[in-house]
């Protein structure tokens, strides 16, 4: 098996057989030419195949150590996909720290059609085991979650799902496969926001489904073909050329994350620093089992814990750019109450730690020092 390193490199990329190109040629094409009716080179139609995507879904499956791979047009269209796995009278046991645009899918669209949401702390393994019932059919799990940086136990947890007949799906987008490989700790499903750190360069929207099962892919392949939230081939290939260079651009997010966690854990006006490489975040020990790094995404709150405070820092930086998405290569600063968790009531916020002041950092890979002297300007 060929090192992470080398895998990000070559991972789906094959030459161009009619000029022998290094690169995958961006293949804009709506259809395709048949030699006869349904006789044809494995493309029919740009909604089903399209040979650019199909080098990515190769790349997706080598770098999350899968078999099989899907792109689509968004982490959320993702996401999407996997839900409608289900059935009306199904259950999905899920986190209660979790992405906004995950909550308002779940609670705005899916349950309606009566598929039913058990938001639960599944830092502690024994919480998903007490939330199961004869209905649960999926268990979707975020970690590091976004924005709380909680972590939940993958391997416990899929020790759990397996026994009880129920698929589990990691949103592993904040860590990355460069970080963090859910499949091999007995996951079902993979999925990321390809807009993130795969891309890495904030210039695409796109999301990832990863697998080992043949019938799996198949069932979600025909939701993809079906329901068409596809990528368009220049995404893919942006996405392509970004995977190409995850694994030395995550060595610099994780260690200017680690340089600004530290920093910041150390600032008079700073309260709590949300991040999983402290040696006394709740779950560091699990962290560090299953991630060979702790990346570059954390959250702080000041000791002010004040909207106005939080809203001076967020306001006050320059090379943090106060912008919703994360993992590329510039920093962002966000506010996650009034941005990317508006969508999610504010008494469940507060309920499960969100605090109204508290200001989350994609922490990109410029110069660490100029990236703390930016704080420290906005702090004060």
């Amino acid at each position: 098996m060929m090192k992470k390193a080398t895998t990000y490199i070559h991972a789906g990329m094959e030459p161009d057989p009619s000029t022998g190109a290094i690169m995958t040629p961006i293949y804009q094409t709506s259809t395709y030419v048949q030699e006869a009716p349904a006789t044809h080179k494995g493309y029919e139609y740009a909604r089903s195949q399209n040979p650019t995507r199909t080098a990515l879904e190769s790349a997706l499956a080598a770098i999350e150590n899968g078999k099989f791979g899907l792109a689509f047009s968004s982490g959320v269209a993702a996401t999407d996909a996997v839900i409608k796995l289900l059935e009306p009278g199904d259950e999905v046991i899920c986190a209660n720290d979790m992405y906004g645009g995950t909550y308002r899918l779940f609670t705005k669209v899916f349950e309606k059609f009566g598929i039913q949401f058990k938001f639960t702390d599944t830092t502690n393994a024994e919480n998903v085991k007490a939330a199961l019932s004869a209905k649960t059919k999926l268990i979707w799990l975020e970690t590091p979650t976004n924005p709380l940086m909680n972590i939940s136990d993958i391997a416990a947890i899929a020790a759990i799902s397996k026994a009880a007949g129920c698929l589990l799906c990691v949103d592993n987008t904040f860590a990355s496969p460069a970080l963090q490989n859910p499949l091999d700790l007995g996951a079902d499903l993979v999925m990321h926001s390809a807009t993130k750190y795969l891309s890495g360069h904030s210039d695409v929207i796109q999301g990832a489904l990863v697998m080992n099962s043949s019938d799996l892919r198949e069932k979600l392949y025909f939701i993809q073909k079906s329901c068409g939230a596809v990528p368009g081939p220049m995404d893919c290939f942006l996405v392509l050329r970004g995977i190409k260079t995850l694994g030395l651009r995550m060595k610099a997010h994780c260690e200017n994350g680690k340089a600004i966690a530290s920093w910041l854990r150390n600032h008079p006006k700073v309260g709590k620093v949300y991040w999983p490489g402290f040696e006394d975040h709740p779950n560091h020990t699990i962290a560090k089992k299953q991630m060979s790094d702790f990346g570059g995404m954390l959250s702080f709150e000041l000791k002010n814990d004040s909207m106005e405070a939080a809203k001076k820092v967020l306001s006050s930086t320059h090379l943090f750019s106060l912008a919703e998405s994360l993992g590329g290569v510039e920093s962002l600063i966000n506010h996650p109450s009034s941005m990317t968790h508006a969508s999610i009531p504010r008494a469940e916020r507060i309920r499960n730690g969100l605090q109204d002041g508290l200001i989350r950092l994609s922490v990109g890979i410029e110069d660490a020092d100029d990236l703390i002297e930016d704080l420290e300007h906005a702090i004060g």
